[in-house]
């Protein structure tokens, strides 16, 4: 699921953030500054449904690369 229909931020990456420290205000300003405060939290709501499935995306992004 995208956090913003027309962009290519996903929820993964937003909640990837969010569970590495970043807060919703500094998510807006530092990160994605195009979404909204109610798109961050549908993304928490999405989030809630699908946690073993944003869970997994997750770690994938985390993952270090292997070349």
């Amino acid at each position: 699921m995208l956090a913003q229909r027309g962009t290519r931020i996903g929820v993964h990456h937003v909640i990837g953030l969010l569970q590495n420290g970043e807060t919703i205000d500094t998510l807006r300003e530092n990160c994605f500054p195009d979404l909204t405060r109610a798109q961050i939290y549908e993304c928490l709501s999405y989030y809630e449904d699908h946690r073993g499935e944003i869970d997994l995306l997750v770690a994938q992004q985390m993952a270090p690369a292997w070349t």
